[in-house]
C-alpha cells in the first residue's frame, strides 16, 4: 500500500472513530442509569465513573482529529477500550437488560470479541502502529 493510500485509510478510519466516540459521548451523558447498570460492583462511585467516561470519549474524539494530539488520543482510546471491557463483560455474563440491547450471545459474543480489534483501530488510525499495512 503507498503512502498516500494509506493516509487515506487512516483518515476515513480516524473520521468513522471519531464520529463513534462522539456517539459514545452522548449515549454517557443521556443514558447515565443504564450504563451504571452494566457497571460492575467494583468499580467506586459507578455514576461518576459513566460520566468521567462519557467526557473521555468526547476528548478521544476530539484528540483523534488534531494532529498535536492524535498519538496520544490513540494510545488512551485503545487503553480506555480495554479498560471499559469488563462492563461488557459483566452486563454479558450477569444478563443485565438494557434495552434496545437484546440479553443475547449474539449480540454479546461478536462485542466482546471485536473490543480488541477496536484497540487496534484506535492506534492504527491515530498512525501510532502500521500493521498489518506497512508503508511502501
Amino acid at each position: 500500500m503507498t503512502a498516500a493510500r494509506l493516509a487515506s485509510v487512516r483518515t476515513v478510519l480516524r473520521l468513522v472513530m471519531a464520529a463513534f466516540f462522539l456517539g459514545g459521548f452522548v449515549l454517557h451523558m443521556t443514558a447515565v442509569d443504564a450504563l451504571v447498570s452494566i457497571t460492575p460492583d467494583w468499580v467506586p462511585v459507578p455514576r461518576a465513573v459513566v460520566l468521567t467516561t462519557g467526557w473521555l470519549e468526547l476528548a478521544g474524539a476530539i484528540g483523534l482529529m488534531l494532529p498535536q494530539t492524535r498519538r496520544v488520543a490513540g494510545v488512551a482510546l485503545a487503553l480506555y477500550i480495554l479498560a471499559v471491557w469488563p462492563a461488557n463483560i459483566h452486563q454479558a455474563v450477569a444478563h443485565i437488560v438494557v434495552p434496545p440491547i437484546p440479553d443475547s450471545w449474539w449480540y454479546h459474543g461478536p462485542r466482546l470479541a471485536l473490543q480488541p480489534v477496536l484497540a487496534w483501530w484506535a492506534l492504527f488510525c491515530a498512525g501510532v502502529i502500521d500493521w498489518p499495512m506497512r508503508r511502501t
